[in-house]
C-alpha cells in the first residue's frame, strides 16, 4: 500500500511540475510584456501633436462624414475613398502604386507607398489599415481611425530616412463578405508579397483605434483573457499570434518608452476570438509576422459595425497620442 501511495504521489508531483512549467511558458510567451504601461496623468499635447490631431480630425470627417458607407454595396463610395487616399498620398510626395484585382467584373484596389531603406532596403516594415466599412456603417472608428492613422504616419515618414524600408498600404475589402476569404484585400496583397519573395520583417495592422473609456466594466475580453487584463477600456492594445510574440514585445517596448499612454500587449493562439480579426491575419497565412494595434473593437466599442460609428465617438486627443507613439515604434523597427 505504501508503494502505491508513493507512486501516486510521484505522479502527482510530476503532473504539478509539468503544469507549473506550462504556466510559466504561457506567462512568458503570451502575457509577459517588457517595460510598464503608463498610468500617470496625460500631459498636454505638444504643438506637433496638436497639428497631428487637426489632420486626423479632418481626414476622419472626409472618410466617415463626406464619403460615409464604403464597401461592395456602396462601390462608388469605396472608390471615392480610394481616390481621396491616392490623392493625399501623392500630395505627401509619394508615388502611389495600385494593386488592382477583380471581383464580379468590378475592380478593387490596394494602395501602396514606401520609403526605401538606406542600408537594408530589402527588409520591409509594413504599416496598413483597411479603408472599407462594414454593412451600413460610416466606419469612423472601424476603420476610419486605422486608415487615417496609416495616412498620417505615411506623411510623417515621407521625408524621413530609415535603415529598413518603411511601407504603408491602404487595404480594401477587409469587411464581410470578404473577411477571411480569397478576395480580402490584405490577403491578395500578402500572397503577392510572398510570390515576390518580399522580406516583410514586421507588419502592423492599424484597426479600430479611437474609442476609450475610464468606466469600470467598459472593457470586455473572451475567457480566460479577462483574468489577466484591466476592465477599463482606457488603453491601446498590441495583439499578435504566438509566432509574432517577439514582434509584439518589441513594438510595445518601444511604445512604452516613447509614449506616455496606457498600453497592453498579448501574444495568443490565433484561434482565440478577436486575435485574427484584421489584416494581420492575412500576413500570418503567408508566414509573415504581424500584429494588430487596436482599442479591441467589439470588446470595448459599443457602436461596432453600426450606423452610430460616427466621428463624435472618437477621442481624438487619445488617438493622437497613440499615432504619435506609433511613429516612434516604426522608427525603432526600421533601424
Amino acid at each position: 500500500m505504501q508503494i502505491v501511495n508513493k507512486s501516486a504521489l510521484i505522479r502527482l508531483a510530476i503532473l504539478f511540475a509539468v503544469l507549473l512549467i506550462l504556466a510559466a511558458w504561457a506567462g512568458l510567451t503570451m502575457f509577459w510584456m517588457p517595460e510598464h504601461s503608463y498610468n500617470g496623468k496625460l500631459q498636454p499635447l505638444q504643438n506637433e501633436e496638436i497639428a497631428l490631431q487637426t489632420s486626423l480630425k479632418r481626414d476622419i470627417q472626409k472618410i466617415a462624414d463626406e464619403i460615409g458607407v464604403r464597401n461592395v454595396s456602396q462601390y462608388e463610395k469605396l472608390n471615392a475613398a480610394k481616390t481621396f487616399l491616392e490623392t493625399a498620398l501623392t500630395q505627401a510626395g509619394y508615388e502611389v502604386k495600385l494593386q488592382e484585382y477583380q471581383i464580379d467584373n468590378k475592380l478593387y484596389y490596394n494602395l501602396e507607398v514606401e520609403r526605401l531603406g538606406t542600408e537594408k532596403p530589402n527588409e520591409i516594415v509594413l504599416v496598413g489599415g483597411h479603408y472599407d466599412s462594414a454593412f451600413t456603417s460610416p466606419g469612423a472608428n472601424d476603420n476610419g481611425t486605422g486608415v487615417v492613422a496609416t495616412l498620417e504616419l505615411a506623411r510623417i515618414f515621407a521625408q524621413k530616412s530609415t535603415k529598413r524600408t518603411v511601407r504603408f498600404v491602404e487595404f480594401t475589402n477587409e469587411e464581410p463578405p470578404f473577411f477571411w476569404t480569397e478576395n480580402m484585400g490584405s490577403l491578395v496583397y500578402a500572397q503577392r508579397s510572398r510570390r515576390n519573395q518580399e522580406n516583410i520583417v514586421a507588419m502592423l495592422s492599424l484597426e479600430t483605434m479611437g474609442y476609450f473609456s475610464d468606466a469600470v466594466g467598459s472593457q470586455k475580453y473572451p475567457f480566460p483573457i479577462n483574468l489577466f487584463y484591466p476592465n477599463q477600456g482606457n488603453f491601446i492594445a498590441f495583439i499578435g499570434d504566438i509566432n509574432s510574440g517577439d514582434l509584439v514585445r518589441q513594438a510595445i517596448k518601444s511604445f512604452r518608452r516613447h509614449a506616455q499612454f496606457p498600453s497592453e500587449g498579448v501574444s495568443l493562439p490565433s484561434w482565440i476570438p478577436g486575435v485574427g480579426w484584421s489584416d494581420q491575419w492575412a500576413f500570418w497565412q503567408q508566414e509573415y509576422k504581424g500584429i494588430m494595434i487596436t482599442d479591441t473593437a467589439p470588446y470595448r466599442f459599443p457602436f461596432y459595425h453600426t450606423e452610430e460609428d460616427t466621428p463624435d465617438k472618437i477621442d481624438f486627443d487619445k488617438l493622437t497620442r497613440v499615432v504619435a507613439g506609433l511613429a516612434e515604434v516604426i522608427s525603432d523597427l526600421a533601424k
